[in-house]
């Protein structure tokens, strides 16, 4: 499956699927130059790998009590330090991040993940070293 957003429940959104059928069609052209019998080089590629998911703020019945911090928001993939703002209460108080290691929060704010409990998910980036590769068929 490819997943490409961020994108509003119930909308179609020509940019997006404009990236989609890109990602889509790379796919498609590594298979056929695999099958091909091409081969490829070692390489090196960066990635976001999941680290956890994070809930919003509650109170002690289960509510809400903070929202995105407006320099979090729109900002998925964005390196976020200890101490960078991550929630802001309604009355007016910042949320900061607290963590030993820079992050880069994705799905922020995200309306069909409220009912999961989940105001972003925690990444980090790792390096991937792939060796080289090549079809066994001839």
């Amino acid at each position: 499956g490819v997943e490409v957003g961020p994108q509003p429940q119930g909308a179609a959104r020509a940019d997006i699927l404009d990236r989609m059928r890109k990602i889509v069609k790379h796919g498609l052209d590594f298979v056929q130059l695999f099958n091909a019998g091409k081969e490829f080089p070692p390489c090196t590629i960066e990635v976001f790998k999941i680290m956890e998911k994070v809930d919003y703020p509650r109170n002690k019945n289960d509510e809400i009590i903070a929202i995105i911090h407006p320099k979090l928001q729109d900002q998925d993939w964005q390196p976020v330090n200890n101490g960078d703002p991550l929630f802001l209460t309604l009355d007016g108080k910042v949320i900061p991040y607290q963590g030993n290691c820079t992050i880069y929060p994705t799905f922020i704010n995200e309306a069909a993940y409220y009912e999961k409990k989940q105001a972003f998910v925690k990444t980090e980036k790792i390096k991937l070293t792939a060796k080289h590769l090549r079809s066994s068929v001839s």
